[in-house]
């Protein structure tokens, strides 16, 4: 089993930045692809952004290109999730999962491992 505990989110104007932690630890996936996902309160969990192994496939979502960066130390055990620009439509729980595989649009967006609690960002207009 794989724990996974995210960190770093905030309250922040828009405009601002943002970088987000996540650990994973337990019977951690050496070759795994890792992932960060998104929860806007009453919508569903939507793909942000992954990243493979040797990051050598990186993908993410057509809202947050440019602005967003996925980056792993797998030393560490951790993905992290640098977000500039922020805006409000931004603002909602992001969760990572430590087991992303190919989904039907063609890139690395389905996570199929667990889940950590997430940690929430707030972007103020």
């Amino acid at each position: 089993q794989v724990q996974l505990v995210e960190s770093g989110g905030g309250l922040v104007q828009a405009g601002g930045s943002l970088r987000l932690s996540c650990v994973a630890s337990g019977r951690t996936f050496s070759s795994a692809t890792m992932g960060w996902f998104r929860q806007a309160p009453g919508k569903e969990r939507e793909f942000v952004a992954s990243i493979s192994w040797s990051a050598g496939a990186i993908y993410y979502a057509d809202s947050v290109k440019g602005r967003f960066t996925i980056s792993r130390d797998n030393a560490k055990n951790t993905v992290y999730l640098q977000m500039n620009s922020l805006k409000p439509e931004d603002t909602a729980v992001y969760l990572c999962n430590a087991d992303v595989r190919w989904g039907s649009s063609g890139r690395l967006d389905l996570g199929i491992g667990s889940w950590g609690q997430g940690t929430q960002v707030t972007v103020s207009s």
